[in-house]
């Protein structure tokens, strides 16, 4: 009991010269901060003790070993957060570019082939625009014939037979037609042709030549002749109301003289072709009192 006491009055002899000890703690900058905001959070705590009081070694090195490993965790934690939020952050990206779809698969896009297939629609659709555009141009710009004389050489009138030997007149004629033909396409140049040209009297021919293929440049023009010639033409009942003299016809003979001129014009190669026709009908009367002169046609013929 005595030793009971004894302890307790040196606890309490004990008490008033050991108050609680206060601890301060001096933080200072990490040196594995590389920024400002590492550096403002991660921090090593140093403990100093009062100078009122003087702790145990034990007690003071717990102490400080528990904050320190407090503040460890705490900074690592901070320091690997950021890269957690970075991977979030770079995979809320790859979703918001459409690269995933919502089960995290690749969407399916258009393949290379679409777009070379509407690469060569569009082109056609534009070159076949563009080469309407010019053919409807081209069509407006036609070619023009004009007419400007026929001369007889010859025009004899004779009696004969054809093949089979029936007696019949016979007409032989030779004959000389000069016309101009103007191309008036400002951006392309025309194939001329024609069908054959035909000196008919009563519906019977009795002359014919054709037009010999040329070809003519934009914006210009050219005189063609043409030679018609007519041999031992058969007349039958056709050569009733022909009189003669000499062979040679004593009135006016009237003659009709029709062809048709075409014209083909070869624009983005032989992409657009367009074609002119030119309908073109004479009536004249040949005078045998004017033989081996021009006659005008300028106002004898029509165009269609």
């Amino acid at each position: 009991m005595s030793m009971h006491r004894k302890t307790d009055s040196e606890e309490t002899s004990l008490a008033p010269s050991s108050p609680n000890r206060a601890v301060y703690y001096v933080q200072s900058p990490s040196r594995d901060s590389h920024d400002g905001e590492k550096t403002t959070n991660s921090f090593h705590s140093t403990p100093i003790l009062s100078p009122m009081a003087s702790p145990g070694r034990h007690s003071r090195d717990s102490s400080s070993t528990r904050y320190s490993g407090s503040h460890k965790s705490s900074n690592n934690g901070r320091r690997h957060h950021p890269r957690a939020h970075k991977t979030g952050k770079g995979f809320d990206a790859i979703e918001e570019e459409g690269l995933l779809d919502e089960d995290g698969r690749r969407p399916h896009g258009l393949p290379r082939r679409c777009y070379a297939l509407a690469f060569v629609v569009g082109f056609c659709v534009l070159f076949t625009f563009f080469a309407l555009i010019l053919w409807g141009a081209s069509r407006n710009q036609t070619p023009v014939v004009t007419m400007k004389s026929i001369l007889f050489d010859t025009f004899m009138i004779q009696a004969g037979s054809d093949g089979s030997g029936v007696a019949t007149e016979m007409v032989n004629l030779n004959s000389t037609v000069k016309m101009i033909f103007r191309n008036r396409g400002t951006f392309f140049g025309v194939h001329v042709t024609s069908t054959p040209l035909n000196l008919a009297y009563s519906e019977l021919t009795i002359a014919s030549g054709t037009i010999r293929k040329f070809y003519q440049s934009r914006s210009s023009h050219k005189t063609v002749t043409v030679m018609l010639r007519g041999s031992n033409i058969p007349l039958y009942g056709g050569g009733a109301d022909l009189s003669s003299l000499n062979g040679k016809p004593v009135a006016p003979v009237p003659l009709t003289l029709n062809f048709t001129v075409r014209a083909r014009a070869y624009i983005l190669g032989q992409l657009v072709k367009p074609k002119f026709y030119k309908r073109v009908q004479c009536a004249l009367i040949v005078d045998p009192k004017k033989m081996n002169a021009a006659i005008p046609l300028k106002n004898s013929c029509t165009y269609n």
